[in-house]
């Protein structure tokens, strides 16, 4: 990183933004998080949340108090998670992401409960808007986590494929990939969550097209409405291979005081399986920001097929 590649949003900006690859990412530096942040610079983080799809802090001396009170400049901050019932207590918007829980839930070590490309949660019908990361316990080294910028994703495509794509529907469902009898794969049998979202969803605040797939969650039903089951399979595996295309991404090595703030409309992302063998522990905290229903480019809305919205507070 270098100071020429460091830019403020105005001439009057308080932050500067380091942009971190050619199309996704960028760190923000000049914030302190556990303060009460000035309007104007909830707005310059938040355009640049806009333009470069997740963003880093630094050196962050925060808590879940700090974390969820930042989150709730940006909108409703919802439960922790719709299969969560473990939160830290007295803050049930926190989702621990916690290596130290999953040897139970799913048998063997891992550092993350998805270590597929996923966008958060979109088999609820209103997928989270924002997505907040902070960093708590980490390897000495692996772990990290990247993004893919699914704007860019779509507006590379060909433009024969843009207009097929436009007009499809994808099936999203949330598959427990936690041992069969545990508390997680119980609840998800009990309450199953299951929407169709356009496979382009429109932007609410930007405008832009994304293509909005998601690997973790359309890896199930592989059902594009209208198609096969082969054909769709075809289409959605083509789809995740531009989504994913290195240069659409960034990938963020945590550090101690780290967070990353990330755009859940526009991207997807990934956490590196590179870490559990070692043995170390690997503890994030999250929260979401409730999100609406998207909608595709002829304006029509996704549809819940089982499981309620997610709302928040």
């Amino acid at each position: 990183m270098t100071t020429v590649a460091a830019q403020s949003l105005s001439s009057e900006s308080t932050i500067t933004i380091h942009p971190q690859s050619g199309y996704t990412g960028a760190e923000i530096s000049g914030v302190d998080l556990a303060q009460d942040l000035p309007d104007r610079v909830i707005a310059e983080i938040r355009q640049a949340l806009l333009k470069w799809k997740v963003v880093f802090f630094r050196d962050q001396t925060i808590g879940h108090a700090e974390q969820v009170a930042f989150a709730r400049r940006f909108g409703k901050v919802t439960p922790a998670h719709p299969y969560e019932d473990n939160p830290p207590p007295g803050f049930p918007e926190i989702f621990p992401i916690d290596s130290r829980r999953y040897g139970e839930q799913y048998g063997r070590k891992r550092t993350s409960y998805d270590s597929s490309w996923h966008t958060d949660v979109t088999a609820l019908v209103n997928p989270p808007a924002f997505s907040i990361l902070r960093a708590d316990i980490l390897p000495p080294y692996g772990g990290d986590t990247a993004w893919t910028n699914l704007v860019a994703a779509y507006e590379n495509l060909p433009a024969p494929v843009r207009d097929l794509v436009d007009a499809l529907d994808a099936e999203h469902t949330f598959e427990s990939r936690a041992a069969q009898g545990g508390t997680r794969a119980n609840a998800v049998a009990r309450k199953p969550l299951r929407s169709f979202h356009p496979v382009v969803r429109v932007h609410p605040e930007t405008g832009e097209r994304a293509l909005f797939v998601s690997p973790g969650f359309t890896r199930a039903a592989k059902n594009l409405r209208g198609l096969g089951p082969r054909l769709s399979s075809y289409l959605l595996d083509a789809l995740w291979e531009e989504a994913t295309r290195t240069e659409y991404t960034v990938r963020f090595r945590w550090q101690p005081g780290s967070v990353a703030f990330w755009d859940n409309r526009a991207t997807a992302h990934l956490a590196i399986p590179d870490a559990g063998h070692l043995g170390h522990d690997r503890v994030l905290y999250r929260v979401t920001i409730e999100g609406d229903v998207p909608q595709g480019v002829d304006g029509r809305r996704s549809e819940s097929v089982e499981g309620e919205p997610f709302h928040g507070s």
